[in-house]
């Protein structure tokens, strides 16, 4: 049964995505597992009380079967599961119904992209987006955007990427006075590549946790130093060099979110906040597809607030 038609009281038996999954203790001392679990039509809370493993966090990103009941808490579906296991190689199931994928075309999406570098006046910004490109395209095709926040499905990342780079193009317009839009439009397209490297995905091509070097260093060093290399390689001028590194590493805004240095230019204000915007749309996009009209929302960890949908 897809996850967005199952109704309270229905039994359920079926392979799923274990999208997260966090061993946790009762009041009363009892270990139970927390999950999401998730298929192409959505995600569902799910818990398997009195558990101990052996399936535990550590499966995140992995195909399971559970047999469950839909029951709800606090108006939101969730799953009771009375038994689980990890797929087995002689199981029978569609992966590709299991795995939650961009809602837009792949290759439409990285068609559009290049027809934004290609619009990149400047040849330096260009060059390096291109030689950018040919070093991680094979890597960041089909990459979540994200493990679960905002965008993390297969493709996430191309389409978190157009999306920024559709509001860069009209507001590099709108504050033209101010903003390079060559510099800002390579930043946008860039901002993320090295979240390949971050990333330690599962055999499903979704991320299960971070690599050592997204632990120690995260995308935002990763990224500027790639691009540091990749300017050196070309041989474009230090300066341009430099300015992009610094929109990768101030993306993030302020250093309580995650920045190496605070936005110092235009242009990596202007990329900070169109990150921010289509992060965020992502996430109520997320939500409110999963709530019912006039309805307030679970307090939403990334937001730091529920939120509500209207009628």
């Amino acid at each position: 049964m897809d996850i967005r038609d199952m109704q309270n009281g229905d039994k359920i038996e079926g392979f799923y995505l274990l999208q997260a999954a966090q061993t946790k203790t009762t009041s009363a001392g009892k270990p139970y597992l927390s999950m999401t679990l998730a298929d192409c039509s959505g995600t569902i809370a799910a818990q398997m009380w009195d558990y101990s493993g052996p399936i535990a966090d550590k499966d995140a990103g992995s195909i399971v079967k559970v047999r469950a009941i839909v029951g709800e808490y606090r108006s939101t579906p969730q799953l009771t599961v009375n038994m689980m296991r990890l797929a087995e190689p002689g199981d029978t199931y569609d992966r590709s119904r299991l795995v939650p994928s961009a809602p837009q075309d792949a290759k439409k999406m990285w068609d559009e992209i290049h027809a934004f570098v290609d619009s990149v006046t400047d040849a330096d910004y260009a060059a390096v987006c291109r030689e950018m490109l040919a070093q991680y395209y094979d890597r960041i095709e089909t990459l979540p955007a994200a493990k679960s926040v905002h965008h993390g499905f297969l493709g996430g990342l191309a389409m978190h990427t157009l999306g920024m780079l559709k509001i860069a193009d009209f507001l590099a317009k709108q504050y033209a006075s101010a903003i390079d839009r060559s510099l800002l439009i390579a930043g946008t397209l860039l901002h993320d590549f090295a979240k390949c490297e971050e990333y330690a995905l599962s055999p499903t091509g979704l991320v299960a946790e971070y690599s050592v070097k997204g632990e120690l260093l995260g995308h935002l060093v990763l990224g500027a130093q790639a691009v540091a290399k990749a300017a050196e390689k070309i041989g474009i001028p230090e300066e341009k060099s430099i300015l992009l590194q610094h929109m990768l590493l101030s993306h993030h805004g302020e250093p309580e979110f995650g920045a190496a240095v605070r936005p110092a230019c235009a242009e990596s204000e202007l990329l900070s906040l169109i990150d921010l915007i289509d992060s965020r749309m992502e996430i109520y996009t997320e939500t409110l597809a999963e709530m019912q009209p006039s309805s307030f929302s679970k307090r939403l960890f990334a937001l730091d607030k529920r939120i509500y949908r209207h009628g």
